[in-house]
């Protein structure tokens, strides 16, 4: 008899979780191993159930899915983590998959289809829902990795990324303190990138700079 699929709940509306719950538990190969309201509170639980999948959602209180992506990787490694969110933008498709999410999938999907992004998922494959692969394939249709960013400001995040200071980016491109900020402020809005270790990523993930 082959293994249930063991799955975390996380979302911090009770009806989306309690009815993506009572639906799962109707597939034997599934089992709800918890289902919790916040992305620490799922953390906590799936060190003691060790859950293969963890679906959750991306705009909760206190922590939101994709900073949580971060610990989930870093605790708990072997745990696939699909997201599951009513957003469909490239900020925050792109965003969860580089942070390390094996999947996306809207929330106005048929339960069938969140059963089959579970079992890609648990198998170590990625799954992204229609909606979701079109935006996907629009962002690989752009004319490069870095299309979205200035000259100077590829030049910016190729620095940060190496761990410079504003500062010492201000000396070596010789523009003010004042300038790299801007630029480091446009380079995360049009990369959808809030922090300087997602800034890195970005960076290696695109061949700019060396793992």
């Amino acid at each position: 008899m082959t293994t249930a699929i063991k799955v975390l709940l996380i979302d911090d509306h009770p009806l989306v979780l309690e009815g993506i719950r009572s639906v799962l538990e109707t597939y034997d190969h599934i089992e709800v191993v918890g289902a919790e309201s916040s992305a620490k509170a799922g953390l906590a639980t799936s060190k003691s159930n060790q859950p293969d999948v963890v679906l959750m959602d991306i705009n909760m209180p206190d922590m939101n899915g994709i900073d949580a992506i971060e610990l989930f990787k870093d605790q708990l490694p072997a745990t696939k983590l699909l997201m599951l969110s009513m957003h469909d933008s490239r900020e925050y498709i792109s965003t969860s998959t580089m942070y390390g999410a094996s999947g996306y999938v809207l929330k106005d999907v048929s339960t069938s289809e969140i059963v089959t992004a579970i079992e890609k998922v648990a198998a170590g494959g990625t799954y992204f829902s229609t909606g979701v692969s079109q935006v996907l394939m629009g962002e690989q249709n752009d004319t490069g990795a870095n299309s979205l960013l200035t000259t100077r400001e590829q030049a910016v995040l190729l620095l940060v990324a190496e761990g410079k200071s504003n500062k010492d980016v201000a000396a070596k491109l010789d523009i003010s303190i004042r300038t790299v900020e801007t630029h480091r402020k446009n380079i995360k809005k049009k990369l959808g990138i809030s922090t300087t270790a997602g800034l890195t990523r970005y960076a290696i993930t695109h061949g700019l700079l060396g793992a």
